[in-house]
């Protein structure tokens, strides 16, 4: 897959504190990248980094091969960016904003802003006043402003905030159609992990303003080990049993029992310990971790590393 974004250990500092700790990472064309981090981990700080709106203190960001710190004008031609929400002119029609943001780059004719509009499905209100427009049609509004120009990288920081699920569901399919039809690499961050695990190819996470990993979406949520949901009687019973046999697998209460990460080659030989030790197996069933499950124990094992 051949590489546009790449972070070289970058880092920003604002009044001696370390906000970016050499963050270092590439994204590819036709991908669909998330980054995912708490709050205040440093995620719009990054992403206003890539797009120019913010200095690099040290390390370099090289979009299409070009640097955004000696080579600016070229690295941010191949981008196209909603940075919190898109602004437009209310009293003006979707195609007034349009046709107003297209004279600000060169070659773009009324053909490619109307291929634009077809392609973010706003055709049939795109004479209408912005003002008359749901949050959902100024966010599409707000795509085709950035694809106007044609960029290899389109950048989305928050693209689904205030949305409702049929709007949502839009934008994810937008994002995912843009990524396969014109193998655009696409940045995204959200708060919604649910629409990033399904929206996303690879996601990387940033806490306190390092890079904790980047991985395939299927991979990182799980991993080599499958999970699996016990229900047992007496459960006390049968978690100081795996813990004493299994050591170096995760098991944990549950609703029904418990919860124990391992292989399904194991579960066989788990079941004859645990009817050997007369506990009883009511059942047994795969449970799928989510983005958000995988997402909350990286970063309190993270956490729980620094305080120790």
């Amino acid at each position: 897959m051949e590489t546009i974004v790449e972070l070289k250990d970058v880092t920003k500092i604002i009044k001696g504190r370390k906000i970016i700790d050499r963050i270092s990472f590439k994204v590819n064309k036709g991908e669909v990248f998330g980054f995912l981090g708490p709050n205040g981990a440093g995620k719009t700080t990054t992403i206003r980094m890539i797009v120019g709106l913010m200095g690099i203190t040290s390390g370099d960001i090289l979009i299409g091969g070009a640097s955004i710190k000696t080579q600016f004008e070229q690295a941010v031609g191949h981008v196209g960016a909603i940075v919190e929400n898109p602004e437009m002119y209310k009293f003006l029609t979707g195609y007034q904003n349009l046709v107003h943001y297209a004279r600000m780059s060169k070659g773009i004719s009324h053909e490619k802003i109307a291929e634009t509009v077809e392609l973010v499905g706003l055709s049939g209100r795109i004479h209408e006043k912005v003002k008359t427009y749901s949050l959902g049609m100024r966010q599409r509004l707000g795509l085709a402003q950035c694809l106007l120009h044609d960029p290899n990288v389109l950048i989305l920081d928050e693209p689904t905030n205030g949305l409702d699920p049929a709007g949502i569901r839009e934008i994810r399919d937008y994002v995912r159609l843009l990524a396969r039809e014109k193998n655009m690499a696409v940045i995204v961050s959200s708060h919604l992990l649910s629409e990033m695990e399904m929206m996303c190819d690879r996601i990387g996470i940033i806490q306190d303003g390092r890079l904790v990993d980047v991985q395939l979406v299927q991979e990182f949520v799980h991993g080599t080990a499958s999970a699996y949901e016990l229900e047992v009687v007496p459960s006390d019973k049968a978690l100081d049993l795996l813990s004493a046999n299994y050591p170096n697998n995760k098991a944990n209460r549950s609703r029904n029992g418990l919860t124990v990460e391992m292989d399904r080659e194991e579960i066989p030989h788990l079941v004859k310990l645990l009817v050997a030790e007369e506990i009883s197996v009511f059942g047994i069933k795969e449970v799928s971790k989510t983005l958000e499950d995988r997402f909350l124990e990286v970063t309190s094992e993270k956490e729980a590393g620094v305080r120790g």
